[in-house]
């Protein structure tokens, strides 16, 4: 089953965000519901351009990799996310695309987070 990375779509001019904030970013609108704010969601595109990203070596012990890379990519629509790379030699501006997947297991748990890939690979 593909998971996907929801992002909220203001109610009153359509502006896509993520991740979650009280007010909308497009217009400033808080939408209230009793005492919750409301949202639609909508999945992410998982197609996106990286902006930059930073190599982590020193991971707690309890961790399954020895390192691992981090980026920031810019989604296709304009939202930015945080996710693990798994791209050999990763460049600034290359073309990505992402999947929702396990990121960590703890006994019997999993973590799940984006996963970027090198596009066509």
């Amino acid at each position: 089953m593909e998971r996907d990375i929801l992002g909220y779509k203001c109610r009153k001019c359509g502006h896509v965000q993520y991740p979650y904030r009280t007010r909308c970013r497009g217009c400033g609108h808080v939408e209230w519901n009793g005492v919750d704010i409301v949202y639609d969601t909508v999945p992410l595109p998982k197609n996106g351009k990286l902006l930059t990203f930073t190599h982590l070596y020193a991971l707690p012990s309890d961790f399954e990799a020895v390192n691992i890379s981090l980026g920031i990519v810019e989604l296709e629509g304009g939202n930015r996310i945080t996710g693990q790379l798994k791209i050999k030699d990763p460049k600034i501006g290359m073309k990505v695309f992402g999947k929702v997947e396990v990121v960590r297991r703890e006994e019997y748990k999993k973590y799940w987070g984006m996963v970027f890939y090198a596009e066509g690979a």
